[in-house]
């Protein structure tokens, strides 16, 4: 399924005052970005924020699941969950649950080692 580009902008609403959030197409579905920075994606009209460990027990707690997917005959499964309906209806809870998401993906990516460019030769 495409990007539903009014659900996009939507979203991009909804998180306006996170500040510089963009989706740009991916997949089929949209990656939720602040600067170069994913922490949230779009699948199905439905939005899921990056989460850890801890975050995640507070999505689970709400009965929500990770964002899983078909890949060669497997399940799999990414660290984003689903937003629960209540907060995706409520603006300022929304907007501190996707500044906690973008703090976990800063965290994520602070962590990983710098990837080494290749020289042009």
């Amino acid at each position: 399924m495409a990007l539903n580009r009014e659900y996009a902008a939507y979203v991009e609403d909804l998180l306006s005052p996170v500040g510089g959030v963009r989706v740009r197409p991916m997949f089929g579905g949209g990656g939720v970005f602040c600067g170069d920075l994913m922490f949230g994606l779009i699948a199905d009209d439905m939005l899921y924020l990056k989460a850890d460990d801890a975050f995640a027990d507070d999505f689970a707690a709400e009965g929500m699941a990770a964002f899983t997917y078909e890949a060669k005959g497997r399940t799999m499964s990414l660290s984003y969950w689903q937003v629960p309906e209540r907060i995706g209806d409520d603006q300022d809870e929304l907007v501190a649950w996707a500044v906690r998401a973008l703090k976990v993906a800063r965290d994520a990516a602070a962590a990983r080692p710098a990837r080494k460019r290749k020289s042009a030769k």
